[in-house]
Formats: C-alpha cells, structure tokens, sequence
C-alpha cells in the first residue's frame, strides 16, 4: 500500500503541475465558454484515463527491462527537458480554438476526443511514461489522471472567476523550476546508483 500511495501522490503532484499552462489546459478554458462544467469534466477524465493507461503500461514494461540506474539518468534529463519546455510555453493555434469552440452532438464526445488527441504525445503523457519507470503502474495512473483533471477543473473555475487570465508566466516559470529540481534529484540518485 505505502508504494502505491508513493506513486499516487508523486505522479499527482507532478502531473499536476506539467498541465498548469499546457495547451490542454487551455483547451480546457475554451471548452468551458461553451459547454457546462460536468460535460467538460467527465470527457477529460475518460480521455486522460485512456491516454495514462496506455502511457503507464509503456513506462512500466521499460522499467521492468532497463536497470534502475539508467532509468534515473533518463528521467532526469527527462525532466529537466520537460522544464525547458514548460519555459517555452504552450498557446493554441486559431484550429485548435476553432476545434474546441465548435462542439457536436455531445459536449463530452467533443471534449473526449479532443482531449485524447491533444494529449498523444504531450508532455504530461511523456512525464507519465517516466514516472511509470520509477513508481507502481495503478497508483501513477490514478494519480496522473487525477492530478490532469485537477488541474483542468482548477483552470476551468478560476479561468470564470478571473475572466480567463491566469497568470501564465509565473506559472510557466514555477513549473520549469518544479522540473528542473525533480530533474536534478533523478540525475543525482542515478549518478550514486552508477558508482
């Protein structure tokens, strides 16, 4: 139990943080000018869900078959890229603000798809994929979607409450920051498993 609880809350906190200002985070915004909260919600979850499954099965069969010390390596320079591109910043194109304003039958099938689509291949499924190497499968699972959909739904009420402007920059920069030192402590942990 204490290994999934690891797992849960370190894949939550840092899940969690990679979405504040990710472009599905924005995604999540234009989602909320248009359709009801609970539509927007209940298509993350099962999006992200499906997308952190297939991430952490991936990051799970590639812990079980590279030695610890490598995967440590990995996951921190991993992390201190995923920082850099947090500083780069995420916007969304006109399409993709056109995309999440159209909506179609159903808001949650609109945002669903959405969703998964904009996920493959973005920094939180990649982050998730790593710690996937580190930490149990089911408790980074749950905690990655958790800490994905908390961190929508907090774009989602304050993005109302403040007219949607967050602050992006100091965001931005606080993540990066939150990346590179969890980067750093991988690099040093791989660094004592190697000697």
């Amino acid at each position: 139990m204490e290994g999934f609880l690891v797992a849960l809350v370190v894949s939550f906190g840092v899940i969690f943080v990679a979405e504040l200002g990710d472009k599905s985070q924005l995604m999540a915004l234009a989602f909320a000018t248009r359709y009801r909260t609970m539509p927007i919600l209940i298509g993350i979850t099962v999006a992200t869900a499906l997308v952190h499954l297939a991430s952490v099965a991936l990051g799970h069969g590639l812990g079980a078959t590279l030695p610890t010390g490598w995967i440590s390596l990995l996951a921190g320079l991993a992390f201190i890229g995923f920082g850099a591109w947090t500083l780069r910043g995420d916007t969304l194109t006109e399409e993709e603000k056109r995309k999440a304003a159209k909506g179609g039958r159903s808001a949650v099938l609109a945002v669903g798809v959405a969703f998964f689509l904009a996920e493959l291949g973005d920094k939180t499924m990649l982050a998730t994929i790593t710690l996937a190497t580190q930490y149990g499968w089911f408790g980074t699972w749950v905690g990655s979607t958790v800490g994905m959909v908390a961190a929508d739904a907090l774009a989602i009420v304050v993005g109302r409450l403040l007219g949607r402007k967050l602050p992006e920059r100091t965001i931005r920069y606080g993540a990066a920051a939150l990346f590179a030192i969890s980067g750093g402590w991988l690099l040093v942990e791989a660094v004592s498993q190697l000697s």
